[in-house]
């Protein structure tokens, strides 16, 4: 109940923001966001779950935090210098692929 009156609220006073979580790796070097959260707490509530998904894929997490953004991401992933924004091409899975 309370989340539907905090959206209430935002729709009569403007505020169309909507908390994110985003965070940052090595190996690979991407930004993620994760959301859209209602309220900051409930970001911040789901941030470990999704730290161990990235750590069980072998990414190191270098920080996440919750963040408040008027529109969403236009990317969820963002692959940071060096990589020109592309996803890195996919590695084979049998030996007679190419």
């Amino acid at each position: 109940m309370a989340n539907l009156f905090k959206k209430l609220i935002g729709l009569f006073s403007g505020s169309g923001q909507q908390w994110w979580l985003e965070i940052k790796t090595a190996e690979p070097a991407c930004t993620y966001y994760f959301g859209p959260f209602d309220i900051e707490q409930e970001a911040q509530i789901q941030q470990k779950g999704y730290i161990e998904d990235l750590q069980q894929e072998g990414s190191k997490v270098l920080s996440a935090k919750a963040v408040a953004l008027d529109t969403p991401p236009q990317q969820l992933t963002v692959y940071e210098e060096g990589m020109d924004g592309q996803a890195p091409d996919p590695t084979p899975v049998y030996s007679g692929q190419s």
